[in-house]
């Protein structure tokens, strides 16, 4: 296991670059995200000497809640914070943003950038209860989606249909977006009885995502009949912050939660976690699972430190 301090900033996401495996990006807040500036970590690790080989520290005068690298420039990244801008940056000049957004009225809690190789569109969501699209070489949103009545936690693209993505809300609901239509989801469903912080698409079923509530449940979801979960998941004592499905296995994923643990989850045998870490001593926050090394896996936290160790 290698273990990153990330100087007093509280972690709130960390994502593998999909262009190089030894780099990470970690995006974090001061002071809990209630007040001060964030820092996005880029760290160059050697997992043979469980050693920090580079890093770049950038600010940003509120916290940073999420982070997406480009999957066409090695060196893009970008950030959403708390003040409801969105930050690109480029590692290698790394003094500040090179393109800054600036609609969303309040704070920017996911950014996700579509995944296949055609298109290149950026998802921002908000708690302003909005969902926007963005291309990275204009500085205004293309469309704005409102369909939540309440916060929206996270929006991702589906991996198999370029112009789909998911939603979910403190209402709620998870909805499913076609980009073109933005006065409605396509399909709007009470997934579950209390908050939706999390979401995550299956990387090898085009219909299937799985949600993760406030009440501790992970449900796991098949578009063609929405009326119940074909799988539900108990074992979280606390809120479930994030998702992943395995890019390595169809049935397999991983959850943070508030509960301080780091789970290893497959739905097609068990209800219960495979596995359980806890990697920290204050609630989990971020969360990723390395696209190109099976088990190979990142966490971060409220205790001001980054992992990534082997499942």
């Amino acid at each position: 296991m290698t273990t990153f301090k990330t100087q007093n900033r509280h972690g709130y996401s960390i994502k593998f670059s999909p262009n190089r495996s030894n780099l990470l990006a970690i995006a974090t807040a001061q002071y809990y995200g209630f007040k001060g500036g964030g820092t996005l970590f880029l760290v160059s690790y050697n997992k043979k000497k469980s050693s920090i080989t580079k890093k770049y520290d950038m600010f940003w005068e509120d916290g940073l809640f999420d982070v997406v690298w480009s999957r066409t420039v090695k060196s893009l990244l970008v950030t959403g914070s708390g003040d409801g801008t969105i930050q690109m940056w480029n590692y290698k000049h790394p003094q500040e943003p090179v393109r800054i957004f600036r609609e969303h009225k309040k704070e920017v809690c996911s950014i996700d950038w579509c995944q296949n190789s055609i298109d290149d569109f950026i998802l921002s969501a908000s708690w302003d209860c909005s969902v926007k699209l963005w291309d990275p070489n204009k500085y205004c949103s293309l469309t704005t989606y409102k369909g939540h009545d309440r916060l929206v936690y996270e929006a991702k693209w589906s991996p198999f249909l370029s112009s789909c993505f998911a939603s979910v809300s403190g209402d709620g609901i998870l909805g499913i977006w076609d980009c073109s239509s933005p006065l409605r989801p396509s399909v709007k469903i009470n997934a579950h009885q209390a908050e939706i912080l999390c979401c995550s698409w299956n990387q090898f079923h085009p219909f299937i995502l799985v949600t993760g509530g406030s009440e501790g449940l992970i449900r796991v979801w098949d578009m063609r009949k929405l009326i119940t979960p074909i799988f539900q998941l108990e074992g979280c004592q606390d809120a479930v912050k994030r998702v992943q499905c395995s890019p390595h296995h169809w049935s397999t994923l991983a959850s943070v939660s508030y509960d301080f643990t780091t789970k290893i989850w497959d739905y097609s045998t068990s209800s219960e976690p495979r596995q359980s870490h806890q990697n920290h001593s204050d609630f989990v926050y971020g969360l990723d699972i390395s696209p190109s090394e099976n088990g190979l896996m990142a966490d971060c936290g409220w205790d001001a430190e980054a992992r990534v160790f082997q499942i």
